[in-house]
């Protein structure tokens, strides 16, 4: 018994060592932002997708590049805009006059790391077409199912701000983003430190500088590492009140369902590793909820209109509901 528990924390030291050496490689381009760092190398261990919110110019296309880049896989980037049809994304069959037949041209969604710029500019129809393929690993098309290689990672950002040629995300595709990261603007010393990296640098070149740090076949096995992380019951009862809390919330129109007590379990389990441990703590739990919840909630129409976020609500939550000791 105690061989197999010193043996799992050798094993975590390597995933610790390869979440330092992201961080830095990701570091060496991106000023800050360390918590969106975190969040998507936690999103890639618990085989989630993440949709990235904010403002233009705070380095959300880039950190997603950057990512992609870290892994050893293939990269497809996807520019959502309003008369982006389904087959754009997914493919479609083209006539082989030769042979007679129609065969499938698979489309850019045929990738391992697939970066959605602007995610929220296609119609409803377009993000439908995403539905089988973030939750299933494949695509279904003209009767015939077409799995996706590992791994399989869609990175997606929109701008809150611009309401003009968006579309509001369908909740059931909102619910199969394992994390929702809000960026907000660098702090005043990190646009200072932004400024002195960049103003004589090539951003290409610092781009083209970051090295492959994770294979396939490692994140893999990080991945079933992350899945032996412990969770007590205790623990686990405190994930389930929390989001059963939002389902009896009377300031909220919808609740969280029960993929996101998953996604809080999978995404504790994976903080836990980055940080050495073989088991999660509340700390871990209370640290990913808000990026877990936030996008899974509505509000009813008093409380929107009486300006309260899904964030401050969640915060609430967290509050009544007893932490577990």
């Amino acid at each position: 018994m105690e061989n197999n528990f010193f043996e799992q924390r050798t094993d975590l030291s390597t995933l610790s060592i390869a979440v330092q050496n992201i961080r830095s490689a990701v570091g060496a381009v991106i000023i800050g932002q360390h918590q969106m760092v975190d969040l998507l190398i936690a999103g890639l261990l618990s085989d989630g997708h993440i949709l990235i919110e904010g403002v233009p110019g705070v380095a959300k296309t880039l950190t997603a590049k950057l990512l992609a880049k870290i892994i050893d896989a293939g990269f497809s980037r996807i520019q959502f805009t309003p008369d982006l049809m389904p087959s754009d994304v997914l493919g479609t069959s083209v006539f082989n006059p030769r042979e007679a037949v129609f065969q499938f041209k698979q489309g850019p969604v045929f990738s391992n790391i697939i970066l959605i710029d602007e995610i929220n500019r296609a119609p409803a129809k377009t993000q439908a077409a995403l539905f089988e393929v973030m939750e299933e690993r494949q695509v279904t098309v003209d009767g015939v199912t077409y799995p996706m290689s590992f791994p399989f990672m869609v990175l997606a950002t929109q701008n809150p701000i611009e309401q003009e040629g968006t579309y509001r995300l369908p909740e059931a595709q909102l619910d199969r983003f394992i994390f929702k990261i809000e960026v907000k603007y660098p702090t005043l010393t990190e646009e200072m430190d932004i400024l002195k990296t960049q103003h004589q640098a090539n951003p290409l070149q610092l781009t083209d500088a970051v090295p492959k740090i994770l294979s396939s076949a490692e994140i893999a096995h990080y991945r079933e590492m992350i899945r032996q992380i412990k969770a007590e019951d205790k623990l686990i009862e405190y994930i389930a009140r929390l989001v059963n809390e939002t389902r009896n919330n009377s300031s909220l129109y919808l609740g969280a369902s029960p993929r996101a007590s998953l996604a809080i379990l999978k995404a504790s389990k994976a903080f836990a590793a980055m940080r050495g441990r073989d088991f999660i703590t509340p700390e871990d739990i209370i640290e990913v909820t808000p990026h877990v919840l936030r996008h899974r909630i509505i509000l009813t129409p008093e409380k929107e209109m009486e300006g309260i976020t899904p964030d401050e609500l969640i915060e609430k939550i967290i509050k009544s509901v007893e932490v577990p000791r």
